[in-house]
């Protein structure tokens, strides 16, 4: 149970912060960007799901809209629990606090969904411009913050921290999903997905 009586502190007013395990380190910290970027992604699935309810109810779209927001509201809370990981790295201690994580059947369940939207796409012919409606673009937004959280999950783990592997196949898959999401709700909600053409640049 979270219970949080007070929002400010003042305890970072030094330009640190304390992990979930005690530690106090810089807001700069690594591990900081790296669960930061996940609230980022996290807020940017927030966007996206404002843009399903925005969007009009044509017949046939009813049906996708559910679906879809209905995975993003778990991914949501998927999301949490792998800022939760992030923020605790491994104690030094024995501990028999249960550890908050994003697990190998999340993983699988982020796959299961991108076969399931990928199925009913034509392949592709030339790389994608974000846009093709208002759900596409945000989740192209999403894709990219995505990407840059995978980043900094992966110079966490080279740097030496404690990161599973889990989590960074987790963060991948991700980013994989939103661009065969983005491109579900461009043609489930009929708009036309705008094609790179490079000879015209």
């Amino acid at each position: 149970m979270v219970y949080i009586s007070k929002v400010y502190t003042k305890a970072g007013d030094g330009g640190k912060t304390m992990l979930a395990n005690g530690e106090s380190v810089p807001k700069d910290h690594q591990r900081i960007r790296s669960y930061g970027d996940i609230d980022e992604l996290n807020a940017t699935i927030g966007m996206v799901r404002v843009e399903l309810a925005r969007e009009p109810k044509r017949e046939g779209a009813q049906e996708f809209l559910g679906e879809l927001d209905a995975q993003l509201a778990r991914i949501q809370q998927e999301l949490f629990n792998l800022g939760a990981e992030l923020a605790f790295p491994e104690p030094t201690e024995p501990t028999d606090m249960p550890r908050l994580c994003v697990r190998a059947e999340h993983v699988e369940t982020l796959e299961h969904n991108i076969d399931g939207w990928n199925d009913a796409l034509d392949p592709l012919k030339s790389f994608i411009l974000p846009g093709g409606g208002a759900v596409a673009a945000a989740c192209h937004v999403s894709r990219t913050v995505c990407r840059r959280a995978e980043r900094e999950v992966v110079s966490l783990a080279s740097a030496g921290e404690q990161v599973s592997e889990v989590a960074i196949k987790y963060v991948n898959r991700l980013s994989d999903y939103f661009f065969v999401v983005s491109r579900a709700a461009s043609h489930r909600l009929g708009y036309a997905e705008t094609l790179w053409v490079p000879e015209t640049t």
